[in-house]
């Protein structure tokens, strides 16, 4: 598979680079996101692409190429980010774990409370962690550069019933990506996983094949899913939508320092976008959703940890199945921890 040769492959382009590393006037970046300008991923791009241009006096030049211009999945775009093709790309958990499983990690349920959790903890050294792991595992070819939003979060929906407590979800058929972990969430919470692939899902869910699905309010709405009878959505965020932003280790190695200064200040912008995004264009979202007869469900605290405890099996799963899960989810934990102290502290000193 691709991810064997990914250090033969990383090998092979170091050998090869004995080319000088381009002139600034020279230097063009190629990006692709398998989305569209709705997308979070095209506000973020937009954003890299001001900042990076401007910042570097027109030094730098930024091409966007949205959809399947480039490549059309994950493997096929990360093989390109490795052999130098593409020199950034964006992908879910989901769309790089057949790669780099523990980045499975991101949609372990439950573990991340709110928004300001999540970006405190991958803003610092969690995702350092998670990049050597990909460094050492392409063979220094594949470089993760930040880990934005893209969607919001993660919650059940689904055609038949209110979901309140994980009883509610037994028997349902639930479409998942074909990823393993949000199948084994799936299953842990008493329903059916089926991986059904994201331009199916409409007709999937209107011919019954499925019956629910772990989206995010702006994908439930964007794909139109209302009008094949996705009527319930339940707000338990058990999953932050992590973006993890790739890039070819090579071409940002040729870079100058200034350079490569301007390209990691904006990725910084860029994280900072997708941050944001979904958190406006949810609201709209959510009018439309309940505008329509949509039921809207906020579970109580109660209710919320015992889908935490019904989840507890997955974390085990993981840790025990995924090649370096013991490592990230370590790494993981640690962060959420120190940013839930250090944000105690904040909250404590704003509310005086």
């Amino acid at each position: 598979m691709l991810s064997t040769t990914f250090k033969a492959a990383g090998l092979a382009a170091l050998l090869a680079g004995t080319a000088l590393p381009a002139m600034a006037q020279d230097i063009k970046l190629r990006a692709t996101a398998n989305s569209n300008e709705n997308d979070e991923d095209y506000d973020g791009l937009v954003v890299f692409k001001n900042y990076v241009e401007a910042a570097s006096n027109g030094a730098i030049e930024v091409e966007i190429f949205m959809g399947t211009q480039l490549c059309s999945n994950g493997a096929e775009c990360l093989q390109g980010v490795a052999d130098g093709s593409i020199d950034i790309y964006i992908s879910t958990s989901g769309g790089a774990s057949g790669l780099f499983p523990y980045v499975q990690v991101l949609d372990l349920p439950y573990v991340m409370a709110d928004d300001r959790i999540a970006e405190a903890v991958l803003s610092g050294g969690f995702t350092r962690t998670m990049r050597d792991m990909a460094l050492e595992d392409s063979g220094e070819s594949i470089r993760l550069m930040t880990i934005g939003n893209t969607g919001g979060w993660r919650n059940f929906a689904n055609t038949q019933r209110r979901i309140a407590t994980p009883a509610d979800i037994e028997g349902l058929k639930i479409r998942t990506v074909v990823a393993d972990l949000p199948q084994e969430l799936v299953r842990a919470l008493g329903a059916s996983p089926t991986p059904i692939p994201w331009p199916e899902l409409f007709t999937s869910l209107q011919t019954g094949v499925v019956e629910g699905t772990k989206n995010g309010i702006t994908d439930i709405m964007s794909m139109k899913f209302p009008d094949a009878g996705l009527q319930y959505v339940t707000l338990d965020g058990h999953a932050y939508m992590g973006a993890l932003w790739w890039m070819s280790n090579q071409r940002f190695q040729e870079l100058p320092d200034d350079m490569k200064r301007v390209v990691v200040d904006g990725f910084y912008q860029l994280q900072q976008a997708t941050f944001a995004s979904p958190k406006r264009k949810s609201i709209q979202a959510y009018e439309d959703f309940v505008a329509g007869g949509g039921d809207l469900y906020v579970p109580t605290p109660e209710e919320k940890a015992a889908f935490a405890e019904a989840a507890q099996p997955v974390y085990e799963w993981f840790t025990a199945n995924v090649e370096g899960g013991q490592e990230i989810y370590d790494a993981l934990t640690a962060a959420v921890a120190e940013a839930e102290t250090e944000l105690e502290a904040v909250r404590a000193a704003d509310m005086k």
